[in-house]
């Protein structure tokens, strides 16, 4: 008995590293929300149907918590084309950055 416990619990960490976002999906979409959610939002993600994540939501952070709404509510589309800014970037690892070069005038 012992031994199968280990077996599982090692498959069930390769899945969790080689699929890192499974548990992360979204599952349930709200189809309604309340602007006063809307306000408080810090950031958000886009979630694509694909791989493991089924459903095409996005994902609103507020303190610390997700909630999944469905991409179709009117209101959060209009709300998103005004609030591109707390989409989070990627940090560019291992580009250069750009030098600016200074050229002066002779006079």
């Amino acid at each position: 008995v012992p031994f199968i416990s280990v077996l599982f619990l090692t498959f069930l960490l390769l899945f969790l590293a080689l699929f890192p976002g499974a548990f992360n999906c979204c599952t349930k979409l709200s189809d309604e929300i309340p602007k006063g959610i809307l306000r408080r939002v810090e950031r958000f993600e886009i979630q694509k149907a694909a791989g493991l994540c089924h459903l095409e939501a996005i994902i609103l952070y507020i303190e610390g918590r997700k909630f999944c709404v469905s991409p179709r509510i009117r209101k959060v589309k209009k709300w998103m084309k005004k609030n591109k800014h707390k989409i989070p970037r990627k940090k560019n690892h291992g580009k250069k950055q750009r030098r600016i070069k200074i050229i002066k005038k002779k006079q």
